[in-house]
C-alpha cells in the first residue's frame, strides 16, 4: 500500500514533496459543441525522495500516452474520481529539483456554473454560447491539471485559441495575437505568483468602457454589446476604490490592468479573480431609468468588495480554506469602509449592521459553526460561504477595529499585506502583526471569536450603585451553550459623552456607576440611561433588567439614542424573544416606542421584525393575528404616508429605498389601502411601460400586491407580470419579477410560479428569487412539490449554495415539531454534505420557531396588550 498511488486517497490536501512554480497553458474551447482541449507544461519542483506526483484533475480526460515528466514516461496513471486527483508513478525516484510535466488533455464547457463552462445570451437576436470561468473553490482542477490548494501559489502563462470574432479575456494584458483564419491565438502575458483559485477566462462578445486610476492603471468594464452605459457607475466605484484601497493598504495595486465583467449566468454575486472580476449582472451593471436605489447600492458594495480582495486575498492569500474568514470577512468590511468614503449620504456604516444582524442569527443557531472550520476535504469546502465566514467575520473586524483604534489598524494592515506579499497566510499570522503593532493581547481575544462557533449573551442588571453583568452563549433555542469569551465591552450612561470600556474576561464583572461621571448618579430617573455595546461594535447581545430596559424604552421615545443603538436594541429584544427570554408583548411594547421613527436604517430592521411577528401570529395566535397585523401596520404607516407613492424633489437616496421598504411591508402586512393603490397602479403601467407612476424602486411593491389579488379564477395578474418577465431584458427586472411570483396566496399558482422554474425561461441561477417568495399559505404545497422534484432539483442544481437555497426556503417556514420530524425522515435516506448543513439549520428553525409559539401561547396579558397599543395608537 505505501508505495501505491491508493496512499494518496482520502486525503485534505495534496502532498508537499512535489510543487508547480509555473503554469505553461494552451486551451481552445469550441463554443458551438462545448467542449475544449488544452495542453499543460508545469515546471515542478520536486523537494523530497518520491517515485509519485499527485495533483488534481477533475471532469478531465488526460490523454495518458501524453504525459511526460522531463524524459520519464510514468508506469501508472491512476485517476481518483472521488478525491479529485490524478495519481503519475514512475520506475524509479524523481530527480530532486526542477523538471517539466508536460500533458495534453480535454474536458467539458458544462452548464453547471463552475470550472469552465458555458453561458447563454443573445446576440444580433440569436442565442449563443460564451465561455466563463469559476474556479474558486475547488473548480480550476475542471479546466487544466493542478495544484489546486491556495498555498500552491505559482506563475500562469496562457494562451487561448478561439474563433477571431470574439473577445478573449484573462487575469493579464495580451502580449500578442496572430490571426490564422477564422482562429486567432492570443498570448497573454506570464502573471505574478498566484492561487489557481484566482485564473480566469472569459470568450465571448462583449463592448466595453475604460478608466484609469490615479497611478495610470487601465480599468475596464465589460458587458453585453449595447449596455455599456450600464456599466459607468460600477466603473466609477472601481477606479476611486482602487485608489483608496492603494493607500489603505499602503501598497500600489499589483497588476498592470483590471477588468470587471458581467456573466449571464453566475452562481455567487461576483469572483474577485486576479485582474478580471466576474459578476453576475445584476450585481454590476445599474441604469439610471431601470434600477433601484437598492440596486445602486448593492453594485458599489459588490464591487468595492471584489477589489479589496485584489490586496487581501489575491496578493496575501489564506493558507487553506480554513481560512476563508480572512478573505471574505475582511473583504466584506473593507467594503463598506470604502463606500462610506465614496458616498457618507448613505450612512453606510449604519447599514453595516444588516451584516452583523444575519451573523448574529445564524450564529444563534446549535448548527452554526466556527468562524474557523476545519476543512478535510475539497468536498466540504462549499459549505462555509455563508453568513459566518462573511458577516460575522466582517463584524469581529469592526469590532477589532473599534477596540485597537482606526488608524493602529490600518497601519498593522499595512504591515501585514507587505510581510505576506506574493505569498499565504493563516488566521494567527494576522493576529501576530496586530498584536505587535497595537501591543494588544490580539491573539487571545480574538481567538474566542474565532475558534469557537457562537457568541454571548451579556445580562446586565443594577444592584445598588453598581452595574452587574453575566456572559452567557446565546442560543436561539433557549438553551445556553459552554462558550465564554473575551467580550469588548463598551458603555454609556445619560449621554454619549460618558463613554467606559473595558474587557470582560470572566463569567461575571461589574462596574461602579459612579464611575462613569461624578456629576450624574444612577436611580432610575427618567433622564438617566445605560447602554452597552455602543453603535453595535460588538458581536454579542445584552438582556437588561426591567429598569434599565425601561430606561432604554425612555431614551428611545426622548430621541436620545444613535441610529446604531436604536437598531441594536430592537435587534436584541426580537432575539431575546424569539428564545424565550422576553415575551412578544415586552418586544411590541418596544416597537410601539418606535412609532415616529423615519430613519430608513432604523426602519429596515424594525420592519423585517414586524414581519417575523406577524408571519409566527399566524400559527401561536390566529385569533390575535388580525390586531397584532394593525398594530404594525400602524407603526410603519404615518413614515409610509409621509414618503407616498411617487419621489419628491431633493429626496435623499435613503428616502428612496425607505419608500420601497415601507410599500413592501404594508403589502406583506395586508394593508388594503397600500394594495389597492398597488394594484391601480400596475394596471396603468402594464398598459405605458413608459409611465412614471411606477419607477423601479416601487415596482416590488406594486408586483406584490398583483399578487395578492391573483387566484385561480382571477390570473390575470399573474399573466400581466410574465408577460412583463418575457419583454424585459434587464436582469434587475426579470428578479423583481420571479421574487413576486409564488406569493399569492392560492396554492395552485404558487405550484405553478415553482413549476416555472424548471422551464428554461428561468436562469437557474435565479430560482432563488422565486423560492425566495413564497408565501405562508403555499409552504404546504411548496414541501410536497420539493418531495415530488428531488431528483431533479439535485441533478440540476449542482452549486451547493444553490441547492441550500431549495431548502433553506421550503423548509424553515414550518413551525411544528411533526413537519421538522417529517423533513428530516424524508431526508434520511438522502443526506449528501453538499446540503446537510442546510438542511440541519433549517429544521433547527423549525424546532425554534415551535418553542416560541408554545411560549406565545403561554403569555397571559398578550390580547389585553394588544387591544391597549391599539387603543393608544388611536
Amino acid at each position: 500500500m505505501a508505495d501505491s498511488p491508493a496512499q494518496f486517497r482520502g486525503q485534505a490536501r495534496l502532498p508537499r514533496f512535489a510543487a508547480p512554480l509555473r503554469y505553461d497553458l494552451r486551451l481552445r474551447p469550441d463554443l458551438a459543441a462545448c467542449t475544449f482541449t488544452g495542453a499543460a507544461a508545469i515546471a515542478v519542483a520536486v523537494s523530497a525522495p518520491t517515485r509519485f506526483l499527485v495533483f488534481n484533475a477533475a471532469e478531465l480526460n488526460v490523454d495518458r500516452a501524453s504525459v511526460r515528466f522531463q524524459d520519464l514516461v510514468p508506469s501508472e496513471v491512476v485517476q481518483f474520481e472521488e478525491d479529485e486527483i490524478l495519481v503519475l508513478g514512475f520506475d524509479r525516484e524523481l530527480p530532486i529539483g526542477e523538471g517539466v510535466l508536460t500533458m495534453d488533455f480535454t474536458g467539458t464547457l458544462n452548464d453547471q456554473m463552475r470550472g469552465f463552462y458555458r453561458s447563454k445570451y443573445v446576440y444580433n437576436g440569436e442565442s449563443r454560447n460564451m465561455a466563463v470561468t469559476q474556479f474558486e473553490a475547488a473548480d480550476a482542477r475542471r479546466c487544466f491539471p493542478c495544484w489546486d490548494d491556495p498555498a500552491f501559489k505559482a506563475k500562469f502563462k496562457l494562451t487561448l485559441e478561439v474563433p477571431s470574432d470574439l473577445v478573449a479575456l484573462s487575469n493579464m494584458p495580451v502580449v500578442k495575437e496572430t490571426v490564422t483564419g477564422p482562429i486567432k491565438t492570443v498570448h497573454y502575458e506570464e502573471s505574478p505568483l498566484m492561487s489557481t483559485y484566482l485564473v480566469a477566462i472569459v470568450v465571448g462578445v462583449f463592448d466595453y468602457i475604460e478608466g484609469s486610476t490615479s497611478e495610470g492603471t487601465k480599468v475596464r468594464v465589460y458587458t453585453q454589446v449595447g449596455k455599456t452605459n450600464q456599466g459607468k457607475f460600477a466603473l466609477d466605484v472601481g477606479v476611486k476604490s482602487l485608489d483608496l484601497y492603494k493607500d489603505y493598504f499602503a501598497t500600489p495595486y499589483p497588476l498592470p490592468k483590471l477588468d470587471m465583467i458581467a456573466i449571464p449566468d453566475f452562481a455567487a454575486g461576483a469572483m474577485e479573480n486576479y485582474g478580471l472580476v466576474t459578476y453576475r449582472e445584476t450585481a454590476l451593471l445599474y441604469d439610471e431609468l431601470l434600477s433601484s436605489a437598492s440596486n445602486k447600492q448593492q453594485v458599489a458594495i459588490t464591487v468595492a468588495h471584489e477589489l479589496a480582495h485584489q490586496w487581501f486575498g489575491n496578493l496575501v492569500t489564506m493558507e487553506w480554506w480554513t481560512h476563508l474568514w480572512l478573505n471574505e470577512g475582511f473583504a466584506s468590511w473593507v467594503s463598506y469602509l470604502a463606500v462610506e468614503s465614496l458616498f457618507p449620504e448613505w450612512n453606510n456604516w449604519t447599514q453595516f449592521l444588516d451584516e452583523t444582524t444575519s451573523g448574529l442569527r445564524l450564529d444563534a443557531l446549535a448548527e452554526s459553526h466556527p468562524i474557523e472550520v476545519e476543512i478535510n476535504h475539497a468536498s466540504e469546502i462549499d459549505a462555509i460561504f455563508d453568513s459566518i465566514s462573511y458577516d460575522k467575520g466582517a463584524s469581529v473586524i469592526r469590532m477589532l477595529q473599534s477596540y485597537l483604534g482606526a488608524e493602529r489598524f490600518q497601519k498593522a494592515l499595512a504591515s501585514y499585506i507587505k510581510k505576506y506579499a506574493y505569498s499565504n497566510a493563516k488566521t494567527e499570522d494576522l493576529w501576530a502583526v496586530l498584536e505587535e503593532e497595537s501591543g494588544e493581547p490580539v491573539k487571545d481575544l480574538m481567538t474566542t471569536w474565532t475558534k469557537q462557533q457562537g457568541y454571548p449573551v451579556i445580562y446586565a442588571k443594577i444592584n445598588g450603585d453598581d452595574l452587574e453583568l453575566e456572559q452567557a452563549q446565546f442560543l436561539s433555542d433557549g438553551s445556553s451553550g459552554t462558550g465564554m469569551w473575551i467580550v469588548p465591552i463598551t458603555s454609556c450612561c445619560g449621554s454619549y459623552d460618558a463613554q467606559k470600556k473595558f474587557l470582560l474576561k470572566n463569567k461575571t464583572d461589574k462596574m461602579h456607576i459612579k464611575e462613569f461621571t461624578a456629576s450624574q448618579s444612577y436611580d432610575g430617573k427618567k433622564n438617566i440611561w445605560i447602554k452597552l455595546n455602543i453603535d453595535q461594535t460588538g458581536f454579542y447581545r445584552v438582556k437588561y433588567d426591567d429598569e434599565l430596559a425601561a430606561g432604554l424604552v425612555n431614551a428611545i421615545k426622548a430621541k436620545k439614542l444613535s441610529l446604531m443603538d436604536k437598531i441594536g436594541i430592537v435587534e436584541d429584544s426580537y432575539a431575546l424573544s424569539v428564545a424565550r427570554k422576553q415575551t412578544l408583548t415586552s418586544l411590541l411594547r418596544l416597537l410601539n416606542a418606535y412609532h415616529d421613527e423615519s430613519d430608513y436604517t432604523v426602519l429596515s430592521h424594525v420592519t423585517s421584525v414586524c414581519l417575523s411577528i406577524s408571519k409566527i401570529s399566524v400559527d401561536a395566535t390566529p385569533d390575535l393575528n388580525k390586531d397584532i397585523k394593525q398594530l404594525l401596520i400602524n407603526l410603519l404607516l404615518p413614515a409610509a404616508i409621509k414618503l407616498g407613492w411617487d419621489p419628491k424633489d431633493g429626496e435623499s437616496h435613503l428616502d428612496v429605498m425607505l419608500r420601497s421598504l415601507l410599500l413592501i411591508a404594508l403589502v406583506r402586512l395586508g394593508h388594503n389601502e397600500t394594495i389597492n393603490e398597488g394594484v391601480r397602479r400596475f394596471h396603468i403601467f402594464f398598459e405605458d411601460r413608459k409611465a412614471s407612476i411606477l419607477l423601479p424602486d416601487t415596482r416590488k411593491a406594486a408586483y406584490l400586491a398583483v399578487m395578492r389579488t391573483v387566484s385561480t379564477s382571477n390570473r390575470s395578474g399573474y399573466d400581466a407580470l410574465l408577460k412583463i418577465y418575457r419583454e424585459t431584458a434587464e436582469p434587475q427586472e426579470k428578479s423583481r419579477v420571479l421574487g413576486s411570483l409564488s406569493s399569492s396566496p392560492d396554492k395552485d399558482i404558487v405550484l405553478e410560479a415553482l413549476n416555472f422554474m424548471f422551464t428554461d425561461e428561468v436562469r437557474n441561477q435565479d430560482s432563488y428569487y422565486i423560492l425566495g417568495g413564497i408565501s405562508l399559505e403555499g409552504r404546504e404545497v411548496a414541501w410536497t412539490w420539493l418531495k415530488k422534484n428531488w431528483d431533479h432539483v439535485l441533478n440540476t442544481w449542482k452549486s451547493s449554495s444553490l441547492i441550500s437555497d431549495f431548502i433553506n426556503s421550503i423548509v424553515s417556514p414550518f413551525t411544528s415539531d411533526e413537519k421538522a420530524a417529517e423533513v428530516s425522515e424524508f431526508f434520511a435516506s438522502r443526506m449528501k454534505p453538499s446540503f446537510e448543513r442546510a438542511l440541519k439549520q433549517s429544521l433547527e428553525r423549525v424546532r425554534i420557531s415551535a418553542k416560541w409559539i408554545e411560549s406565545i401561547r403561554s403569555e397571559p396579558s398578550l390580547g389585553q396588550a394588544v387591544q391597549e397599543l391599539l387603543q393608544g395608537q388611536a
